[in-house]
């Protein structure tokens, strides 16, 4: 099926005289007959749902869904994006591990491995967006386990040459993780480019409602867990009876140990609820992405025409600096998302902000209404100044989050904002 068909098609077929719309089964627990079958759940040599907490018949359905539109073997919801970015690192990361990561990502993600992570002893090197092949392939070390980066980075919109993290990973035997959350599987899929692992805040576009949070881990089944340097994976399990995730689960070692281990022990599940309302939002998706990134084309190329404007940052744009990156992977559009810096500074932008109509002032992004933020004093408030300049964060920055509206009035708006700064 082509993509559009697998946002609607996807992950729930119902049988004759059953649900035609995906039901939510709002239940903690499953019967069954006698023990005998429960415990083969426990044991993990039966297929069934026996706790939500574990699995449930509707977040199935649409994590079913998410690793068609991604082209994973399977797929894990989370509580949240930050939920599934914590879960998917300490699926294979302890104390004593090494990390790589981009330097420009979500301020949340950043003080995850800046902070949190490194609490935990897992520690972290970042490496500038635009880092150089012999650049990326210095900072691996012998305890390196994952290189972490974004599709499209948040909020400073860079665009990471996966082709080549993936290179560089690979030739240190160790995976690729990715945040795709700004471009969706619309409009890029990092698997096809040698992505390993892929993560989204479903709480953004996938949603696009803005009414539920929600994560989601995408495993590709492509990577070879058994080079030595993940026994959590290619060794016994003790907790499990001994089992050995890469011999039961072949390529779906990564995404099962995830669900039996990390979500059993941690449990940042995502509710059936929020799951059914996601689902409402990917049906939708293959025709929302197109106009998010044609009305923000728009307004990227009226900002760069006005004089209290310093400067625009989308890659769609011809002028900007990812554009033939944009090209190369992302050629039917990036996302939504412009940012910008206005001339005054800081003051400026906090002005230009408050004299906005239509645009709200949020800390969402990515939904199907416009909205802003500047960063510098919300997402990535606890940076100091030479972390915000590594991720490209400028005090004069407003992360302009393009809706769906009519565009003339988006710009309208902008217009009489900008008129009275």
């Amino acid at each position: 099926m082509k993509i559009e068909t697998k946002c609607i098609q996807s992950g729930y077929t119902p049988k004759n005289g059953e649900p035609r719309v995906l039901p939510i089964v709002q239940s903690t627990t499953y019967k069954y007959d006698t023990s005998d079958e429960m415990g083969k759940l426990f044991d993990l040599e039966a297929e069934g749902f026996f706790y939500t907490r574990l699995a449930n018949p509707t977040l199935d359905a649409v994590e079913k869904k998410i690793a068609d539109l991604e082209g994973g073997v399977g797929a894990m919801l989370t509580s949240s994006g930050q939920a599934a970015t914590t879960a998917a690192v300490t699926n294979i990361c302890k104390s004593g591990d090494h990390v790589i990561c981009s330097s420009a990502v979500y301020g949340g993600t950043f003080n995850l491995f800046m902070k949190t992570l490194k609490d935990l002893g897992i520690d972290c090197t970042f490496v500038p967006p635009m880092v150089t092949e012999q650049e990326l392939n210095d900072a691996f070390k012998d305890n390196t386990k994952l290189v972490f980066t974004e599709s499209v980075t948040n909020p400073s919109l860079d665009i990471a040459d996966i082709e080549m993290f993936a290179k560089c990973a690979h030739g240190h035997n160790v995976p690729l993780f990715v945040d795709n959350t700004f471009p969706t599987p619309i409009n890029f899929r990092p698997i096809e480019w040698g992505a390993d692992i892929v993560l989204h805040s479903t709480s953004k576009y996938m949603d696009g409602h803005a009414v539920a949070l929600g994560g989601v881990i995408v495993d590709s089944g492509n990577f070879d867990w058994n080079n030595g340097k993940f026994p959590m994976l290619s060794t016994p399990d003790e907790t499990y009876h001994g089992v050995v995730y890469t011999e039961h689960f072949g390529k779906s070692a990564f995404i099962a140990k995830a669900r039996v281990h990390i979500m059993r022990d941690m449990g940042p599940q995502q509710s059936p609820m929020n799951a059914f309302l996601l689902n409402i939002g990917l049906e939708t998706l293959f025709l929302r992405m197109p106009r998010h990134c044609e009305n923000a084309l728009a307004v990227a190329k009226f900002l760069e025409a006005n004089d209290k404007i310093e400067w625009v940052n989308y890659p769609s744009l011809e002028s900007s600096k990812y554009y033939k990156l944009a090209q190369k992977y992302m050629p039917n559009g990036t996302c939504g998302v412009v940012s910008f810096g206005v001339k005054g500074g800081r003051k400026a932008a906090e002005k230009l902000m408050a004299e906005l109509k239509l645009a709200s002032i949020v800390t969402h992004v990515a939904d199907a209404r416009t909205c802003c933020l500047h960063p510098a004093s919300a997402t990535h408030r606890q940076m100091n100044d030479q972390q915000l300049e590594a991720a490209g964060i400028y005090p004069n920055m407003i992360r302009f989050s393009v809706g769906i509206e009519n565009v003339e009035d988006i710009i309208a708006d902008l217009k009489q904002a900008i008129d009275k700064v």
